[in-house]
């Protein structure tokens, strides 16, 4: 470049890296944090409750009709239903990324509407609700009370009078589920003294229709001339139980009246019975957060943490809030192990600087450069509407060791004028950055390239790859910008010639003394290997083929996955006791693995609860515990991290005999389910024999457990619970002038309840329920002293209907439109989950009959479509053919770049064989860092090829020129290496929160770096001879006039060739 006007203008050059530190710190301030880019699908959850049905009632009258008319709305990827039998009912429907939340609820809303017409009328009076959550937890949470003041009924009321209202109304949270049993007003009928006064349920229904109502009376003196207008009110609903207690059933023959307390039992009871739960051994209601999807976590959390902490300044004196889990947590632990990585890597790769050209002043030059760029990144990232997460401070991380290679290239460059006898500052920055202009800019090109069709990439990896290119390739063009403005302004100010008059006591002048020693001893040896190559290429092309071998074979070999299992600080267990338990027989179980999780010293708290499992969902017969950990800082020692404690723990619980009882980690990636293990879902394509569909599930669940690939596989599903099967005789039924329905009204009416109306306390609206009291239905006898109204007479229902004992499941479920039995694989962690995919697979075809399939859920879903696609080689391929086409504009030759191209293979070859040394699994970070690879590789194999295609044009001979270009970017190809190496370093061997992912993307860039580095050094220089050679004899090379520095590089190359064939022949 003719005359740099910014080596003419300093202040100009100051102030354009000023103003992108000004911007680049107002994007700080501004720019959202979260773990992860926005990557989980938009998810809309339907849920309805048909009271007292039975599971197969529910998927049959509710589930079914809605789940044919929410089918293929727009955008939808898949849908699971499950339906259980305490008469809930709930569909998930899954869209695809990028797909607006908003819009996916409401075109689910109104498939829902159109299904309402067949719907049982008992599930429409409660209404069918639709809304927009994600399928993960965003924080967990509980109220406890803590010297047992409260049980856990008041506990429960209290979170949803007071609580849970204002969760819901913060931005960003979809749901909030409660693990308590809410009020119900609960009128416990007695059948027998029904049947004395002739009553059956809905008569008990049918009086508080008429009297709990609230109606509209009018007004007296509306449109007259009188004085004053008069409102009627009526006084509505009941608030009182005394007022429910004396509702009028009927008037009786002698003149008194039967009044409801005649007849049943009134008390303000709970809504269901089927929770509970402690804190640490103290009552507690659980309660979980949904995230809308689209919304920043981090901030929903920090919402949500605030108005914690404010409602808990009025809480009743004796209870306490806890949080069991939030996704901040671990965030902010990662993001600090990352950003001490940050400043780690900063520190040493200006040391490294530093140690390569002994001056403080040179040094400078280059640490304000990556100062500039990374801050300089935080901008681009607002404008492509990114966030600060991990994946974009890895990037940032690994620019550390990228955006200084422009700023050294130039610095290197005046330096080396000095060293040729330079004196004027200005003349050497300005002769230094016309021979380096071109190899920058050209280097930064072809690194940016490298990111440009990761871009293109869809689903969850596509996002990755963007997030973490796109920051790359912004942070390496700012320093572009930065080395070509302001360094060249910096090196003409503050560089000066060495006098060589500084006292070899310095710091410097010892700094240089251990650097020449070193440096001069490397060089030596560096120039025999490459004149060695040069004459024995057949070495270059065997290492090439090797290389490219050896690739191959690591990449078919080495453990695949999307993301590694981090320390979270949180253990999930799972608790399912025998089939039909009662909710006090899974309490006892309970206790005995509460009594073992007591034991371990690395539990801070824990929240038990009874009647839910993470895997099976509610129920009687399930439980689980939440588990936080105690801070990473207080777990240091080995055997402390969350995967030792749950290894622990599991072999611990396997002392609970009378029940499955299992620890696992959350899932890492939030709104993809719950823990970390394959979601897998049997599918019976023709339906209708659960029974048979069981055996074989049970069978290639066995089959499963049987190959080496699987560490568990299980499924929360059972036909073994308990149930009565009832047939109603139409016959007998029609005699007595009576409807098989009556008699099943009254049935459900007793037995399994009846919403019956409304009633307002603590401005809340709760449910008036009918049944019959506990005692009056414990087994299959009590049927005989429930009564029919048949005429004017009362007939036991056990002569009309008749009991069979039999087995069903709980809990049923079906997976786009097809019945499904969910399965959960743990792989072993010996494999990977591409291997544990691949061995389902062959299990499915030996095991499964034709009429039976599978699909995957969750993040399962993404990692089987990675496994199953070479996306991954096929950006490899791209970005290769990139960067071809870029230095085939640059050399105008085809034959050229390829002496860059292939030095590539080798650095690769590095990073998977380190991943497999250090038994890491080819996953996001490490595909991510091999990417950066390409790039960097390319970019330091062009500093040699560019240089001796410039001493080539010069007049040098193609070997002298090669040989030249190699010796003259040796010490800046050292820097490049070892500040990446050394900004590495520290990732490579990172502990805590989020240390699996930071030594998976290190590990691979470090081998790459060192193997790849090592091979180029020595084969570009061989290729470049090869292939200069070849396009020589295509076209001739055009020379131009030499300066008097190539000059002599030309004269000392061939003293050292010459003698190099002296040595050789002598020897």
């Amino acid at each position: 470049m003719k005359g740099n006007i910014f080596i003419k203008r300093p202040v100009m050059a100051m102030s354009i890296s000023i103003l992108i530190l000004i911007v680049g710190f107002i994007s700080l301030g501004t720019l959202p944090v979260e773990q992860y880019p926005d990557i989980a699908p938009p998810t809309v959850s339907v849920s309805a409750t048909y009271t007292g049905a039975s599971a197969d009632a529910v998927m049959k009258s509710v589930i079914q009709p809605l789940e044919e008319s929410i089918n293929g709305v727009e955008n939808m990827t898949y849908m699971q239903s499950t339906a259980t039998n305490s008469g809930s009912a709930e569909i998930e429907v899954f869209f695809k990324q990028g797909t607006d939340p908003d819009m996916a609820a409401v075109n689910v809303q109104n498939r829902v509407s159109k299904a309402q017409g067949l719907l049982p009328s008992e599930v429409t009076q409660i209404g069918v609700t639709t809304q927009k959550r994600q399928t993960s937890f965003l924080q967990i949470g509980a109220l406890y009370s803590p010297d047992d003041r409260y049980d856990k009924t008041f506990l429960a009321n209290y979170l949803d009078i007071n609580v849970v209202p204002q969760i819901k109304r913060i931005e960003g949270v979809g749901d909030v589920m409660a693990m308590g049993d809410t009020y119900s007003l609960r009128i416990w009928l007695k059948p027998d003294v029904m049947a004395q006064y002739g009553l059956i349920p809905s008569d008990i229904t049918a009086v508080l229709g008429e009297q709990n109502l609230e109606t509209p009376t009018g007004t007296l003196g509306e449109n007259s001339e009188n004085t004053f207008q008069f409102t009627m009110k009526y006084k509505g609903r009941l608030t009182d139980i005394s007022e429910f207690e004396n509702i009028v059933v009927r008037s009786l023959d002698n003149g008194s009246v039967l009044r409801v307390k005649d007849v049943a039992r009134v008390e303000l009871g709970s809504l269901s019975y089927s929770f509970d739960g402690t804190v640490d051994g103290h009552p507690s209601c659980t309660f979980m957060v949904f995230q809308v999807a689209g919304s920043n976590a981090t901030a929903v959390n920090e919402r949500i943490s605030n108005l914690l902490d404010q409602l808990s300044k009025d809480l009743p004196a004796g209870t306490e809030f806890m949080t069991m889990m939030s996704s901040n947590d671990f965030l902010f632990a990662s993001i600090h192990e990352v950003v001490e990585t940050l400043i780690i890597a900063v520190i040493l790769v200006i040391l490294v600087v530093y140690f390569f050209l002994q001056d403080f002043k040179s040094t400078l030059i280059p640490s304000i450069s990556i100062i500039v760029s990374l801050v300089g990144t935080f901008a681009c990232l607002q404008i492509a509407g990114f966030s600060i997460n991990i994946l974009t401070l890895f990037a940032l991380v690994l620019a550390i060791g990228t955006v200084v290679d422009d700023a050294i290239v130039v610095v290197e460059a005046v330096q080396a004028k000095f060293d040729v006898g330079y004196q004027s500052p200005y003349l050497a920055t300005k002769d230094a950055l016309s021979d380096v202009t071109m190899a920058v800019i050209s280097c930064t090109l072809v690194f940016m390239a490298v990111f440009i069709p990761v871009t293109f990439m869809g689903g969850t990896s596509g996002v990755f790859y963007t997030q973490f290119g796109v920051t790359m390739a912004t942070s390496v063009g700012i320093s572009c910008i930065t080395a070509l403005t302001l360094c060249p302004a910096l090196c003409a100010m503050w560089l000066r010639p060495s006098d060589g008059n500084k006292s070899a006591k310095s710091i410097n002048g010892r700094v240089r003394a251990a650097y020449n020693a070193s440096f001069n001893a490397m060089m030596g040896k560096y120039k025999k290997g490459v004149m060695f190559f040069i004459h024995h290429r057949w070495v270059a092309w065997l290492s090439l083929v090797v290389s490219i071998v050896l690739l191959v074979y690591f990449m078919k070999t080495t453990k695949t996955g999307l993301v590694p299992q981090e320390d979270q600080g949180t253990l999930m267990v799972n608790v399912s006791v025998a089939p039909g338990s009662s909710l006090a027989t899974t309490e006892k179980t309970m206790d005995k693995a509460e009594a073992i999780i007591r034991q371990i010293p690395e539990i801070e708290h824990y929240s038990k609860i009874s009647g839910y499992g993470f895997i099976a969902g509610q129920g009687t017969s399930y439980g689980s515990f939440i588990i936080r950990l105690k801070d990473w800082g207080e777990r240091t020692g080995k055997g402390q991290d969350a995967q030792s404690v749950l290894n622990k723990m599991n072999m611990m619980l396997q002392s609970v005999k009378e029940a499955q009882v299992f620890a696992f980690q959350p899932g890492m990636i939030p709104g993809y389910g719950m823990g970390n293990s394959i979601d897998l879902q049997l599918q019976d394509r023709i339906g209708n024999d659960m029974e048979t569909f069981y055996a074989n599930a049970m069978k290639f669940i066995g089959a499963l457990n049987q190959r080496p690939e699987i560490a568990m596989a299980y499924t929360s599903f059972n036909m073994n619970f308990p149930q009565y099967d009832i047939d109603v005789d139409a016959a007998k039924c029609k005699r007595a002038g009576i409807s098989p329905s009556t008699v099943l009204s009254v049935l459900g009416g007793y037995c399994g309840g009846i919403y019956a109306s409304n009633f307002n306390q603590f401005s809340k609206v709760y449910r008036v329920m009918i049944q019959a009291d506990p005692q009056y239905r414990l087994d299959e006898h009590a049927l005989s002293n429930m009564y029919v109204r048949v005429g004017k007479e009362m007939a036991p229902l056990s002569q009309f209907i008749s009991i069979k004992k039999g087995m069903g499941p709980e809990v049923t479920k079906r997976f786009n439109l097809f019945d499904a039995i969910a399965c959960n694989v743990n792989v072993n962690p010996a494999y990977s989950t591409g291997e544990a995919m691949k061995a389902i697979a062959e299990v499915a075809e030996q095991t499964l009959p034709s009429r039976y399939t599978y699909e995957y859920g969750g993040i399962s879903r993404e990692e089987a479509q990675t496994v199953g696609s070479n996306d991954t080689v096929f950006i490899y391929v791209i970005c290769v053919v990139l960067i071809f086409l870029i230095l085939a504009c640059l050399y105008e030759s085809f034959l050229v770049p390829m002496a860059v191209i292939l030095s590539v293979p080798c650095g690769l070859m590095g990073s998977f064989l380190f991943a497999k040394l250090f038994g890491l699994e080819n996953n996001i970070y490490l595909q991510t860092g091999v990417i950066m690879l390409i790039g960097l590789l390319a970019k330091t194999a062009i500093l040699i090829t560019e240089f001796a295609s410039e001493r080539r044009r010069k007049g040098m001979g193609i070997i002298e020129a090669a040989y030249a270009a190699a010796q003259a970017r040796f010490r800046p190809i050292l820097m490049t290496v070892l500040t990446m190496i050394f900004g590495m370093l520290p990732l490579m061997f990172a502990s805590g929160a989020g240390a699996n992912g930071n030594s998976s993307l290190g590990t691979g860039v470090v081998g790459g770096m060192i193997v790849g580095t090592l091979a180029l050094l020595f084969i570009t220089p061989v290729f470049f001879v090869f292939f200069q050679y070849w396009q020589e004899k295509i076209r001739p090379a055009m020379h131009e006039e030499a300066d008097p520095q190539f000059a002599a590089e030309r004269e000392r190359s061939l003293q050292e060739r010459s003698s190099f064939n002296k040595d050789k022949e002598e020897n």
